[in-house]
């Protein structure tokens, strides 16, 4: 073995488990982008066309060859990249480019490539700065055909050095690149960039290859070749290991696999304490490209579906029409399970220009949620009426985020039952015994949960929100961190006081933020009696087996 260093490099884990094999930099076809002059701008410009058709028809081909590998709602993507090739803004942005400045169609496209990579970057949300890789990847593709058309290269592909068992290597992964990677070579990525909720993260998790993002630029190409460790579970790479290092990770991934075996033996049966009180185990899922996951974590339903996610992915608001194929197409899919979708949270952490919000200097606590919602009713009302529409396909619940007051509960029943009679003029169908509920994230809601409950369906708290806002600690300003303490008392008796108000009005109320997944607060959760749990797909199982042993 080589000299032994027992080096770490720290990033973030897109995917947990452990891994094992020689660290391997991706390769990817030489490119040229250097700026050529040219005398027939159109020629160009028919260039550029016929590799762009090329390009989709490949997409097709590769979208057919990934529904076995990824399930079809991941696969998806590739025809979603075929869109985006059909999109004007890209394409008449790189037609203008060669046409104005006679250029080369690679350097056009290296251009437009560019530019819309850093708007996405620049957006405020991981959601939409993940899409970025999407556009890298089929502007990637266009060139790399572009260039085997002129005979520059002889073929599109990638490559490294072949190792019994690969940890492979790179700044960044596209799509593209990480469904052709052979999983009985590849035991795990790493990248110096990349985000985990990009599409390339989600298709390792299906993969089941351990993944960590973000290390930085201390992942270097001196490492090509040198045996490492992964450790996905807490977003750390060991480099040339000392033996007690592999050893104890040999342990650890023997415990993992024994306790990955053992979490099967709850797969497919209800979710239930020790007293047999059933528990509802949801998941918490952003898009349509979740579905494949869900389906194979074994949960019972969508706990919180964040429908902003559907309008950060569009450059202006989604019509009515649009907002209810997505809907019931989600509905369709989750086959009558229970799927509660929240109503647009636009602000704070996330926002879409098309929204022109003004700054705000703390805008967790501005104008976001229900507020926006009640704000802009046009808005809302397009959002309830896609929701009830989609309805009679599904099992559906619909939730507000954000409450502070009866004031607005209210205000919310009187738009959806207006809503209810609009559609009943228009001989529209919908389920009138759709779940109506809200989430309790604010300290205000907490302690008016008593009042509150008398108006809805059901509590969904969010203990991220109540967290921050109960102990005054942004949650996105790292110098507080650690006053954001969810075990903190005060949290803990909003908690209890809003499960015991709304189990006193006889509703049922649930938790869809991270202490939702925290095994350590479990057993508090279940002597609270919390009805419901939405966690990340991930830790379903694990959930499962520890519930049965509690209560």
């Amino acid at each position: 073995m080589v000299q032994q260093h027992n080096f770490t490099l720290i990033g973030t884990s897109a995917n947990r488990g452990i891994a094992f094999g020689y660290i391997s930099f991706l390769k990817r076809a030489a490119s040229s982008f250097e700026k050529i002059s040219i005398k027939d701008p159109q020629l160009e410009c028919n260039r550029f066309e016929k590799a762009r058709l090329h390009a989709i028809s490949q997409l097709n081909s590769l979208y057919e060859a990934s529904i076995e590998k990824l399930g079809e709602q991941n696969a998806a993507l590739f025809q979603i990249h075929q869109m985006m090739l059909d999109d004007p803004d890209y394409v008449n942005s790189i037609l203008e480019i060669i046409k104005k400045e006679k250029v080369n169609a690679e350097y056009a496209v290296r251009r437009i490539s560019h530019r819309f990579e850093k708007q996405f970057l620049q957006m405020g949300n991981d959601y939409m700065r993940a899409r970025a890789s999407d556009v890298v990847d089929i502007s990637r593709r266009i060139n790399e055909i572009l260039m085997m058309h002129s005979g520059k290269i002889k073929k599109s592909s990638i490559s490294f050095e072949k190792h019994d068992a690969i940890i492979l290597a790179t700044d960044d992964l596209v799509p593209s690149e990480t469904v052709q990677l052979d999983q009985h070579q590849v035991t795990g990525i790493i990248t110096s960039k990349g985000s985990t909720r990009s599409h390339t993260a989600i298709f390792a998790r299906t993969m089941g290859l351990p993944t960590i993002v973000n290390i930085g630029d201390k992942l270097k190409k001196k490492y090509e070749g040198k045996f490492a460790i992964i450790d996905g579970n807490v977003g750390a790479v060991y480099i040339d290991p000392d033996e007690k290092t592999i050893l104890r990770y040999r342990e650890i991934k023997k415990t993992d696999d024994a306790q990955h075996s053992h979490l099967e033996a709850y797969r497919g049966i209800p979710t239930k304490t020790r007293s047999q009180r059933k528990i509802n185990l949801y998941v918490n899922a952003d898009s349509l490209a979740d579905i494949d996951l869900i389906k194979a974590s074994d949960a019972e339903g969508i706990g919180l579906f964040r429908s902003e996610y559907l309008y950060l992915e569009h450059c202006e608001l989604p019509t009515e029409e649009e907002q209810f194929e997505i809907y019931k197409n989600l509905l369709s899919k989750m086959e009558n399970k229970k799927v509660i979708i929240r109503t647009l949270d636009i602000g704070a952490d996330k926002t879409a220009e098309y929204f022109m919000l003004k700054p705000e200097a703390n805008p967790a606590m501005g104008i976001r949620g229900i507020r926006l919602c009640l704000n802009n009713k046009a808005i809302f009302k397009s959002q309830l009426r896609a929701l009830y529409r989609a309805s009679v396909y599904g099992n559906l619940s619909i939730m507000v985020p954000m409450v502070t007051s009866v004031d607005e509960v209210i205000e919310c029943n009187n738009i959806i039952s207006a809503i209810k009679a609009e559609l009943q003029s228009q001989s529209l169908p919908f389920d009138d015994k759709v779940e109506f509920g809200i989430m309790i994230e604010t300290p205000a809601a907490a302690l008016i949960s008593d009042e509150l409950a008398s108006h809805v369906d059901f509590f969904s708290i969010g203990t991220n929100d109540l967290t921050q806002f109960t102990l005054a600690a942004d949650r996105q300003n790292m110098d507080v961190e650690r006053y954001l303490n969810p075990y903190h008392h005060a949290v803990v008796r909003l908690i209890e006081m809003t499960i015991r108000n709304g189990h006193a009005k006889g509703i049922w109320v649930g938790i869809c933020g991270e202490l939702a997944s925290d095994e350590k607060f479990m057993a508090k959760l279940i002597q609270l009696e919390i009805d419901e749990l939405s966690v990340v797909p991930s830790s379903v199982l694990t959930l499962r087996a520890k519930i049965a042993t509690l209560g």
